[in-house]
């Protein structure tokens, strides 16, 4: 895939998946992701394997799928990089903004549990001002692959 086919599918989805290198194994998760000026944001909760995984190591690989359920059209993007935690107020603000306003619009409200959220709150509780470690993907490689 060239390089605007990528963008086009990394800027129609919002759900990825991230592998880590992991322990003993490769650990995949996936993600809701904000994208912003080329770049890919994710929200890792305290809790659970990834915190861990990123003090450990920091390189990843990030896949985006697109696809019809047999398969007739599809297509695969695959990042790799680095993860950090952003630091910068304002990126940060605008990242989670941009996962609130998508949350909004295409996911269910029970999908906050996987952010850490309780089942009773609703995608306004998403804020900057919450303690929401944000990553960012500083990607090294892209490359994709789609149907004839």
């Amino acid at each position: 895939m060239k390089k605007g086919e990528i963008e086009k599918v990394i800027m129609e989805n919002f759900l990825c998946r991230i592998a880590f290198r992991g322990e003993e194994y490769p650990y995949v998760a996936p993600f809701q992701y904000a994208f912003l000026d080329g770049t890919l944001y994710f929200h890792f909760t305290a809790y659970g394997r990834k915190m861990k995984l990123l003090r450990e190591e920091r390189k990843v690989c990030v896949e985006i799928e697109q696809y019809e359920s047999d398969m007739s059209r599809y297509m695969f993007v695959a990042l790799t990089g680095t993860l950090s935690i952003v630091k910068d107020t304002d990126e940060r603000t605008k990242a989670i903004k941009i996962m609130r306003e998508t949350g909004k619009e295409r996911l269910a409200r029970n999908f906050l549990v996987a952010h850490g959220f309780s089942k009773e709150e609703n995608w306004s509780s998403f804020t900057p001002e919450k303690p929401l470690a944000i990553v960012r993907l500083d990607a090294a490689t892209k490359s994709g692959l789609r149907s004839p």
